[in-house]
């Protein structure tokens, strides 16, 4: 008996697509920003995936981003924002905090606690709770900083951007290019 290994299909879209590389996350944090202004969809805009997604894809072999900016079969992901990331941050270590208060809370709420005892009750229980949702909102970051980090040290972050007509094409490029984007140029079919 014979089982088969499922195989990786990709579609292209007949859509042109802007692309170009960053130096550095603020630059393209920036043009991501001026895109979005300038009416790019965020669904528009996408960014080079991990790099265990690009293994699983494309291999073992090392991959440098001129090598993959007019590849169709590079993964793609979505960009997160530095605020999106803060905001996650925030609601993991309030979460845990909350948690851990709630908890503590609900086991000291009996007719015979104290309000000073129920108010440190909460702080212990939260406390430990908050310093864990803590550390795991850090490595949230750390993980953000890193894939961009992995990016850059393998020639640059990569940015796809559709584009429907040939004004948003020039749009793009001019957006782009004004963002310190190296190797700004159009290809026509998107992913």
């Amino acid at each position: 008996m014979t089982t088969e290994q499922p195989t990786h299909r990709t579609t292209y879209i007949d859509v042109p697509e802007a692309v170009g590389v960053f130096g550095s996350f603020e630059t393209l944090q920036q043009a991501i920003y001026d895109l979005r202004m300038a009416g790019f969809s965020r669904y528009d805009i996408s960014l080079l995936g991990s790099m265990d997604a690009l293994k699983e894809k494309l291999g073992s072999a090392y991959w440098r981003a001129e090598d993959l900016e007019d590849n169709p079969d590079a993964p793609r992901a979505a960009f997160v924002s530095e605020e999106a990331i803060g905001e996650l941050e925030g609601a993991i270590a309030g979460g845990f905090f909350f948690l851990g208060s709630y908890v503590a809370m609900a086991a000291m709420l009996t007719p015979v606690s104290t309000l000073a005892a129920s108010i440190a009750a909460i702080a212990i229980g939260g406390g430990p709770a908050g310093v864990l949702g803590t550390l795991l909102a850090r490595r949230v970051g750390r993980h953000h900083k890193d894939y961009y980090a992995e990016q850059i040290d393998n020639g640059g972050i990569l940015l796809w951007v559709r584009t429907v007509n040939a004004e948003k094409e020039d749009l793009a490029v001019r957006i782009l290019k004004g963002h310190s984007g190296r190797d700004v140029h159009v290809h026509g079919w998107s992913k």
